[in-house]
């Protein structure tokens, strides 16, 4: 034991007892050498199994991101994912003792980045679901048992909120204020009701410009690929976007820079017409707003289900209870022959009756 050990447990003993012969403090030193040493094992040893369990976690976490990607989840949703994961294990929680990351997410506080303190606030609710939603994919991917007793989906159980949707003026008002780039993107938004990331990967091969009929094969999200017949006005805005020798639509550069450019484009025609409504519109919008149409023009939920590319009723539902469109104003044509009638059902208009041998159609404003 080295003199300057012995020194300083010799002070520490004087401090709290008289010792009274040398003998005593002969094994007081000795017992306190011990107990040193093993406290700097025990510090050797947990870091070391500590590096271990980073760098196991790290591999799991790769392992779980890639298998997400798989199943067929948005980049986005993955990296939030793998990112709270992340923070729960730096915090201390061990992703693999369910009862500890029940605990560590029911407690986890908020972090400011000023301050880089954690707060007395706690996670809202949304974030207490990601984690929850995270760590439950977890244990379903590396076979980690829940007991029953542990309730991660008390978190998964929020009231779901009706998305807001936008007049169809101001649908087609944003899209005639954009691009031709940006406004044939959003034209095909409206047409299909496709994600915006289905509609990003498109290529020339799945149009098909002769019969106006247009291909979802990238589904997302685990969703059915599907077939849609769009109007020859879309079909021409196609064409005028059209690069010789492009394989596919849009280029090759990221969503999210093309949706920062719609932002910008969107805060100028909202500016425009002194519309604030407009600056709600994002591309999920136009999803709510087809799924909303197509339901109110067919009254069938499993019709729309198949459109939307839903894998699950539960989330087509949402859409039979959103807008109730009997107070709504109408655009009113006539049709006097099988013409017309072609014209105005292409240009949205539903049939309503006959009179004097007159079709009328109606079309929401």
């Amino acid at each position: 034991m080295s003199q300057h050990v012995q020194n300083v447990l010799t002070k520490k003993l004087k401090r709290h007892a008289d010792i009274p012969n040398p003998r005593q403090v002969c094994v007081a030193l000795t017992e306190g050498a011990k107990n040193l040493a093993e406290v700097e094992t025990r510090s050797e040893k947990w870091a070391a199994g500590a590096t271990r369990q980073t760098k196991d976690i790290k591999g799991c976490l790769v392992t779980y991101a890639a298998k997400q990607l798989t199943m067929g989840l948005k980049e986005k949703t993955v990296k939030n994912r793998v990112s709270v994961l992340e923070l729960l294990h730096r915090r201390g929680a061990d992703l693999f003792n369910p009862e500890i990351m029940f605990k560590a997410v029911n407690n986890a506080k908020r972090f400011d980045k000023s301050s880089k303190q954690l707060t007395s606030e706690e996670w809202s609710e949304g974030t207490k679901c990601l984690a929850a939603e995270a760590y439950i994919k977890f244990c379903r991917i590396f076979n980690v048992l829940v007991p029953p007793y542990i309730n991660f989906q008390k978190w998964s159980k929020r009231s779901q909120k009706l998305p807001w949707i936008p007049l169809e003026k101001e649908v087609d008002q944003l899209i005639a204020g954009c691009s031709r780039r940006t406004a044939t993107f959003l034209q095909l938004l409206k047409e299909t009701g496709a994600r915006s990331g289905e509609v990003w990967r498109l290529r020339w091969i799945d149009v098909d410009m002769e019969r106006g009929i247009i291909t979802i094969n990238a589904p997302e999200k685990g969703g059915t690929s599907r077939q849609f017949k769009v109007s020859s006005k879309l079909i021409s805005m196609l064409n005028r976007v059209r690069h010789k020798n492009s394989k596919t639509i849009w280029g090759n550069g990221m969503l999210n820079s093309f949706r920062q450019n719609f932002s910008t484009q969107r805060r100028r025609v909202a500016s425009k017409l002194q519309n604030s409504r407009i600056n709600r519109i994002t591309f999920h919008t136009f999803r709510h707003f087809y799924g909303t149409m197509e339901y109110h023009r067919t009254k069938d939920i499993l019709h729309v289900k198949e459109r939307l590319g839903h894998r699950r009723i539960e989330s087509t539902l949402v859409y039979t209870h959103l807008v109730n469109f009997e107070g709504d104003e109408y655009h009113v044509k006539t049709a006097k022959n099988l013409k017309e009638d072609e014209e105005l059902l292409k240009a949205g208009f539903e049939y309503v009756t006959d009179r004097d041998r007159i079709k009328i159609y109606r079309k929401r404003k």
